[in-house]
């Protein structure tokens, strides 16, 4: 029999059913390894490899600033939102629009077309998160801009287009639906309690440990409660900290390592998923405000959404968190040292 729980984030409710697993047409229990094809090194058609800059609009930064590049953040050919434009609302209150102001950057995250994120040397991962970190601060510092959003899309079911490694950053005039419930959510909760929702969270999955993934001095990573998909894992800091930007120049290389980790245990543990990475922050203005926690969630695409959850706004979970922290924790120690 399936169980419902509540996302104390969100207030949303997860059916977890472990035996829908077992559907027709369903892995059965274990996930069951993805055949990705073989990747060159270097791909002469793909705009983001070495000696095909001019593919891609002028960069917007590089590291290093001289020399050969290993990371480039360029705005997205194809944006959603662009810099010009104003922010007032037009229209009637049925038929309102504004101007598609904001930014949408591409970090290319390596010169190598083939290289993957659990397979990056932590050194380099660390200018990769370092490089999220400032392109938000950058970002964020638009007063017309009240949300950034960092995510990372791999793998065809997450919906990416173009296989060389890369994220994307999306900065936003209004604060998304699910940033607003969220926020709404957590306010909520510390005005009723005067603490976090997030880090009383945190501090009832360490003393249970049983959803506990890795730990870090800083950082923890667990399988949520109530977990929307299977194998779902967040990342969070244990000390108050509302807005991604306030990320520590020391605390760069520990969230690249257990990222890296994390990544690399789900590769293992879940069949080798395509997933989606974002990094979820409080709204630009609002980052001293002790209600929210910066977290990064990573959401593999191991299965489809159907007419129910697309109907109901609600997600059917077929692995338990408990039995994927279990198995991610056992694939862990297995990942070999960046």
């Amino acid at each position: 029999m399936g169980i419902l729980r509540q996302d104390a984030t969100t207030n949303e409710w997860v059916i977890l059913a472990p035996d829908r697993a077992a559907r027709p047409g369903q892995a059965r229990g274990e996930p069951v390894a993805a055949i990705r094809p073989p990747l060159p090194a270097h791909d002469p058609g793909c705009p983001f490899c070495p000696g095909n800059e001019d593919q891609t609009p002028p960069e917007l930064a590089r590291a290093p600033a001289e020399g050969p590049w290993e990371r480039r953040v360029v705005p997205n050919r194809y944006p959603a939102l662009g810099p010009d434009g104003e922010t007032l609302r037009r229209g009637e209150p049925l038929a309102r629009e504004m101007d598609g102001v904001g930014y949408h950057e591409v970090v290319v995250e390596s010169p190598q077309h083939d290289e993957r994120l659990d397979e990056m040397p932590v050194d380099r991962l660390a200018g990769v998160v370092a490089t999220w970190r400032d392109r938000y601060r950058t970002l964020a510092a638009d007063p017309r801009i009240k949300a950034v959003i960092v995510f990372r899309n791999f793998g065809e079911r997450a919906g990416t287009s173009l296989v060389h490694p890369h994220s994307q950053i999306l900065a936003t005039p209004v604060i998304p639906p699910d940033a607003l419930r969220r926020y709404a959510v957590a306010t909520r909760y510390f005005d009723d309690t005067g603490r976090c929702v997030y880090l009383d969270l945190l501090d009832r999955e360490l003393e249970t440990a049983e959803r506990v993934v890795a730990e870090r001095p800083g950082l923890v990573a667990v399988s949520p409660f109530a977990s929307r998909v299977p194998y779902e894992t967040w990342i969070s800091p244990r000390a108050p900290r509302p807005s991604f930007a306030s990320l520590q120049d020391g605390e760069v290389r520990e969230l690249a390592d257990l990222l890296r980790d994390v990544v690399a245990s789900l590769r293992h543990a879940a069949g080798d998923p395509d997933y989606n990475l974002v990094i979820h922050s409080a709204p630009a203005g609002e980052e001293t405000k002790p209600f929210f926690l910066w977290h990064l969630r990573v959401l593999p695409r191991i299965v489809t959404q159907a007419g129910f959850e697309l109907g109901s706004g609600m997600s059917i979970n077929c692995v338990a968190p408990e039995h994927a922290a279990r198995r991610l924790r056992a694939a862990m120690a297995r990942v070999p040292a960046g």
